[in-house]
């Protein structure tokens, strides 16, 4: 017999999927879902926190819980043949983008195979889909490479790559690293998302002809709205056989 959160959530998911309630409402207030269901707050909220880590509800500040409205979603691209084709499709999204001169520090010097303490430019990318936060990408590129004076001035997100494909050498290797994990404190709150909603975490280390790495990106992709799609070559022997 399934639980009071459980049979509260169910409940609430049957009326949002047959829309009763409909993309962009306002839920009633926690206290009344609690009276209505006669149930105590906590057991309330924890069946909204089941709804929030599918997608299907999203908790504003101050405001309420309403239906989530359906989202963009975002497909990262692996396997091709081209480098520079290893993207996120951002451009029916708005990015802003932040740039900052850090210094390489821990798992970020190991993947750029730098000294601790060497400069680096973080060019700081946020996609939104109309005032929501949609996707986050931190992207390290040696100084030399990105210098922050030459990328200071604001720049659209398609306009940033061609000014880093300009500044850099041709890579030659890419080499990604996915895995899904919770978000942390930070990346919750920057994206919006419950902390219960599982993210698409990508490391991307790009390298050039010499095997210097000079880009590494790492991205996060709310689960809810990323799909990953790799496409492997096979390499054919075209030799002749010997009879």
């Amino acid at each position: 017999m399934p639980s009071r959160r459980d049979a509260i959530a169910d409940d609430l998911r049957d009326r949002i999927v047959t829309g009763q309630l409909k993309p962009g409402d306002r839920l009633p207030s926690e206290a009344h879902l609690a009276a209505q269901y006669t149930v105590s707050t906590p057991t309330l909220r924890s069946a909204l926190a089941a709804l929030q880590a599918e997608g299907l509800v999203e908790k504003t500040h101050g405001k309420g819980n309403f239906v989530r409205r359906p989202l963009h979603r975002i497909t990262y691209v692996g396997g091709r043949r081209a480098p520079d084709a290893h993207s996120m499709d951002l451009a029916s999204l708005s990015v802003t983008v932040h740039t900052t001169r850090v210094q390489a520090c821990g798992r970020l010097a190991a993947l750029l195979k730098m000294p601790t303490g060497s400069p680096l430019t973080e060019i700081l990318c946020l996609g939104h889909e109309d005032e929501r936060p949609h996707s986050l990408a931190r992207i390290y590129v040696p100084c030399d490479l990105a210098p922050t004076a030459v990328l200071r001035e604001p720049l659209p997100y398609e306009a940033l790559v061609t000014r880093l494909t300009e500044l850099r050498p041709p890579p030659t290797e890419v080499r990604g690293e996915i895995s899904v994990r919770l978000p942390t404190q930070e990346e919750a709150s920057t994206l919006r998302i419950s902390s219960a909603l599982a993210v698409l975490a990508i490391t991307r280390q790009t390298a050039d002809t010499t095997g210097r790495v000079v880009e590494v990106a790492l991205l996060v992709l709310p689960g809810d709205r990323a799909d990953a799609v790799f496409t492997t070559h096979y390499v054919i022997d075209e030799r002749p056989t010997r009879t």
